[in-house]
Formats: C-alpha cells, sequence, structure tokens
C-alpha cells in the first residue's frame, strides 16, 4: 500500500513547480525524491517498513515488523528458491554437456 501521506504538488504556495513534487503532510514538508521512492514502494520498499516518517507516525519501534516486512520477507524467500532453482537446473546442464566430451 502506498503511503497516504504523500501527495504530489506543483506549487509550494510562492512558487510553481514545473513537475509536481513529493510532498509528505506528516513532515509538512517537500521530500527528496528518493523519499518519494519509498512512498510510492518503488524497488519493492514499503512505507511501514522502510520510512521512518510513517513508521513514527504509526508508532512503530524499528524492532517492531511493519505491514510490508512479512511480505518482503516471503518474496525474498521465493526469489531465492527461484533463484536456486534456476542455477541447479543449469549447473547440471552444464555437468551433461561436459560429461559427453
Amino acid at each position: 500500500m502506498a503511503c497516504p501521506h504523500v501527495e504530489y504538488r506543483e506549487t509550494d504556495g510562492e512558487q510553481s513547480f514545473d513537475t509536481a513534487r513529493a510532498y509528505c503532510a506528516v513532515a509538512e514538508r517537500f521530500v527528496q525524491p528518493m523519499r518519494a521512492d519509498i512512498c510510492t514502494e518503488r524497488y519493492g520498499l514499503d512505507p511501514a517498513a522502510d520510512c521512518e516518517i510513517y513508521r513514527e507516525r504509526a508508532g512503530l519501534d524499528w524492532d517492531e515488523p511493519g505491514d510490508g516486512d512479512a511480505v518482503r520477507r516471503a518474496d525474498t524467500r521465493e526469489q531465492s528458491e527461484t533463484e536456486s532453482t534456476e542455477t541447479s537446473e543449469s549447473a547440471g546442464g552444464a555437468e551433461s554437456t561436459g560429461g559427453s566430451e
């Protein structure tokens, strides 16, 4: 779930921008593009797990998992299993090719 506290604005009240910028309603300020990546869940990031502003607002300590932590662990485990299977399959193919020479 994308962060409900981020919104994109084309003005700061005094100045207009060519492109909309990420504004965090909790921090009451514009945020850097890298932080907006967390807000919009780019690259597998999750506000509940990766953003200190979101976690503080939700009352989460860093030693408590956020909502996205369990999902991320499952995704990572699934990706590792897939990579392991692909690696063993390609290694098996290489052995059979090498053994026939």
